[in-house]
């Protein structure tokens, strides 16, 4: 027997609790495409939006992505916990998508970046907008249904021009 252990990639709980923005990024289990079925991928949005308000969250843009959902949220209350907020949206999204249909639907583990003060949420919410623009999905952002914004914020954003490209951490070329 392996004495495989998983690296954890969490900071510590107190990092994702209170009024802070963050890209998340969630797999589908085995990068099975489960978002490229419409049913699935608007559940999955109004799954988000209850999540959302039932947590203190504001859904500022998201996409769902035939193997993965990006999201960028904000907490909007000194009690709002990221941690808390992706584990409900898992377990609704799962139990109704995945258990019910006799497979598990997301990935373990998912992959949070807290957004820094020197970081453009603008150039954040494009990055994730155009995700099925540059996977050749569509050819504009505004083309693809299952992407867009749950606040008057991300909906503003969306309505003006595209901003200079963001490069997530875990992409950049270290040097």
């Amino acid at each position: 027997m392996s004495d495989f252990r998983r690296k954890n990639i969490r900071l510590r709980p107190e990092n994702y609790v209170g009024r802070r923005l963050y890209f998340v990024t969630l797999c589908f289990f085995g990068r099975r495409r489960a978002g490229a079925n419409p049913e699935i991928a608007r559940s999955l949005i109004e799954q988000l939006r209850l999540a959302a308000v039932e947590l203190g969250f504001a859904a500022h843009a998201y996409c769902v992505m035939p193997d993965h959902v990006h999201l960028l949220v904000e907490g909007k209350r000194a009690e709002s916990d990221l941690m808390r907020f992706i584990e409900l949206f898992k377990q609704q999204t799962g139990f109704e998508l995945g258990y019910v249909r006799g497979r598990r639907l997301w990935q373990f583990k998912y992959y949070d970046h807290i957004v820094r003060s020197n970081e453009s949420a603008n150039r954040i919410a494009w990055y994730i907008w155009m995700n099925p623009v540059r996977k050749g999905l569509c050819r504009a952002p505004e083309e693809y249904p299952f992407a867009g914004s749950l606040t008057e914020i991300g909906a503003a954003m969306l309505g003006k021009p595209v901003a200079e490209p963001w490069t997530p951490p875990w992409e950049k070329e270290i040097s």
